[in-house]
């Protein structure tokens, strides 16, 4: 018996192999749950590629989370595949326009600002309010997160995002928490994924991993963010909401 057998789950942001993602989706089905993606209309044809790669079929839902309409379809169209519950959601979207980032804090527009916040924040509100129906008592929502304790050089607005991100899980854990469903954050450490390559200078973040994780970091292994993900989806951390737990080899607790 896996650690999410007989679970319903819906994984958002399986865009490519090396994605956060795509591993929890992979250990969620080797462990026994039922899964949906979601993909964004430019994105839907990629990962129903990436899709088939899994161990079993899983299907494809389209979902842009700034669309009012897309929100509003998804309950239909995650109850045709997983039927009336879902107990687990993974939040894994974020995006910033490319002003927004490498050196652009401080000329960035509001509306690449806005576009970053919208994408990256305020759809995990927007994504659990549209599956807050279907949640059972005793679900958990996690998302993707990057720690936004301090501020990181080429980051810029997808820090404040990511932030803004980590206190919209606590609020979120106060609202939900009544009903018995948890959320929490994982921060990972810095990942060769497509979302990284899309960082300016990130070479930087692996100089830092390099000499300060006491655990040594591997930015080409997923496995350790799904394990966490996936152990937040499951019962085993049945009283622990609210949280942003650290899988980063131990960076976030040393200083230089």
């Amino acid at each position: 018996m896996g650690i999410v057998d007989g679970k319903k789950l819906v994984i958002t942001g399986v865009l490519t192999e090396s994605s956060i993602a795509y591993a929890v989706a992979r250990l969620a089905q080797e462990q026994g749950a039922q899964i949906v993606l979601t993909a964004p209309p430019k994105g839907f044809g990629i990962t129903k590629r990436i899709a088939a790669r899994l161990p079993q079929p899983a299907e494809v839902i389209q979902l842009d989370v700034t669309s009012t309409e897309d929100l509003e379809a998804l309950p239909a169209a995650v109850q045709a595949v997983l039927g009336d519950r879902v107990d687990g959601v993974l939040h894994a979207i974020g995006f910033a326009p490319e002003a927004a980032l490498g050196g652009g804090f401080m000329t960035a527009s509001w509306e690449d600002v806005s576009t970053a916040v919208h994408v990256s924040t305020y759809s995990l509100v927007a994504l659990a309010r549209a599956l807050r129906p279907m949640l059972t008592p005793g679900a958990g929502i996690v998302s993707l997160d990057f720690d936004a304790q301090v501020a990181w050089p080429a980051y810029d607005w997808m820090g404040v995002a990511k932030a803004g991100l980590e206190s919209a899980s606590r609020y979120l854990a106060r609202e939900l928490g009544p009903d018995g469903i948890r959320v929490n954050a994982v921060a990972a450490g810095p990942l060769k994924t497509y979302a990284a390559r899309a960082i300016p200078g990130f070479d930087t973040f692996e100089l830092v991993w390099k000499e300060r994780a006491p655990l040594g970091w591997d930015t080409g292994d997923t496995e350790p963010a799904a394990k966490a993900c996936l152990a937040l989806l499951s019962g085993w951390f049945p009283a622990t909401t609210g949280e942003v737990v650290h899988v980063d080899g131990g960076v976030h607790a040393v200083g230089a």
